[in-house]
């Protein structure tokens, strides 16, 4: 990660420099990107039908489902009150002047005036339309690359439901098959790991090129301060604390385990990229059972956006600052209701983040124009609060499994060793 950024900020000195990094650096962040989202519909597929055929008890499977859906919610709510609180007392968007305010509108016009296309679309679809969307009429479209991630959950589901319901004999070879390619996946991501080092360091050498100038972060310093005080509050207050009291684990040992996964999330800004990483630390390296990791993180890396929903508090405050309207508390609360049941709702809509924000800012009277403001600083912001996102998965996940007695010592205590046992 250091040498991908020295590396883009002295090549960035020179127009041949950027584009060198532009045409020979960054196609190999692209491809690490495209092969750890490759196997991602895969290791949902495997790993949640290997979990819950495991169970043969699908008592168990509903109060796990209970229990991880209500933390994941519970979680979301706190993380944007914790940003309503810091944007608040800072105030962000009282200090943008309104030279730099023409000047990001201007910019950025483009690119607010298409997340608006796409969240008025969104705004038209009826009280129910989310549960609609979350059963699929056709699986393979659901699984392709402009798929709904959550369809392809509802279908796995529903299918291993199937497998625990017949006949044992029956349905032995099924349950055989995705317990191998389970294991075959997990090989794969050992393999793909590999070239982790050169794929975020080809990921932050570009990002370093394509930022914008210093001035436009200047100017949106205060903003961005918010959102990572936000974020730092739920990455190493909230979820240590909460593991540390529902667990009894210690928080070295937590960002010992979970620490490549959040570093893999902030240079990809992926969860759903991120998430055969996490799935392996977490049963790996903080001893969740398999059972919970195969069920609570594939629905967590599409339901939990804490990080996203806290962003979006912040910068409905800071935007509707940065335009002069006052927001009541009602208005607040309205902030919190919506963005607690977009971070759910978001998996139907791409550009889930900015696309709900704008859904947010509709809510509260705000003009769906001043999201051009925060565009400038979204993709470093980005690569934070998706860290916070996998964060979150994991601390649920190993909350779920100490409730479901199945919490243990972890199979590999380091890194190294991991990668070497073979």
């Amino acid at each position: 990660m250091i040498a991908g950024v020295a590396v883009g900020y002295v090549l960035s000195l020179s127009a041949s420099g950027s584009q060198i990094v532009i045409d020979y650096i960054k196609p190999f962040g692209k491809i690490f990107i495209n092969l750890l989202k490759l196997i991602a519909i895969p290791l949902i597929i495997a790993s949640l039908i290997k979990g819950i055929t495991d169970l043969r008890d699908l008592s168990k499977l509903s109060s796990m489902g209970i229990k991880t859906i209500g933390l994941y919610l519970t979680t979301t709510i706190i993380a944007i009150t914790i940003g309503l609180t810091v944007v608040n007392l800072i105030n962000p968007g009282k200090s943008i002047s309104a030279e730099n305010r023409e000047s990001l509108m201007d910019g950025f016009a483009a690119n607010a005036s298409k997340k608006i296309e796409v969240a008025v679309a969104t705004k038209q679809r009826g009280p129910l339309d989310a549960l609609v969307d979350m059963v699929p009429s056709n699986i393979f479209e659901a699984a392709s690359s402009n798929g709904n991630m959550l369809q392809v959950i509802f279908f796995v589901i529903f299918f291993a439901i199937g497998i625990v319901l017949i006949d044992p004999k029956k349905s032995a070879p099924v349950k055989g098959f995705f317990d191998g390619m389970n294991e075959v996946i997990l090989k794969m991501i050992d393999i793909i790991m590999l070239a982790a080092p050169y794929g975020v360091f080809a990921l932050l050498a570009a990002l370093v090129v394509e930022s914008p100038g210093s001035d436009v972060f200047v100017s949106l310093l205060w903003y961005s301060l918010c959102v990572v005080i936000g974020l730092g509050m739920m990455m190493f207050v909230v979820y240590p604390l909460a593991v540390r009291f529902f667990t009894g684990r210690s928080l070295g040992f937590f960002f010992k385990g979970i620490s490549p996964a959040q570093l893999l999330a902030f240079s990809t800004s992926s969860s759903a990229a991120t998430l055969p990483v996490t799935m392996e630390r977490t049963e790996e390296h903080l001893g969740v059972d398999e059972e919970v990791t195969s069920f609570v993180l594939p629905i967590g890396a599409t339901i939990n956006m804490d990080g996203t929903s806290l962003y979006q508090a912040v910068a409905a405050v800071f935007i509707a600052g940065a335009l002069g309207v006052d927001l009541s508390l009602g208005d607040q609360l309205t902030i919190v209701m919506t963005a607690a049941l977009a971070s759910i709702g978001s998996a139907a809509v791409p550009g889930a983040g900015m696309v709900m924000l704008v859904i947010v800012l509709g809510a509260i009277g705000v003009p769906e124009a001043g999201l051009a403001l925060i565009f400038a600083v979204d993709r470093p912001l980005d690569m934070c609060r998706t860290a916070v996102n996998v964060t979150g998965d994991a601390a649920v996940a190993m909350i779920v499994a100490k409730w479901e007695n199945k919490l243990g010592d972890p199979a590999v205590k380091d890194w190294d060793d991991h990668y070497s046992k073979d």
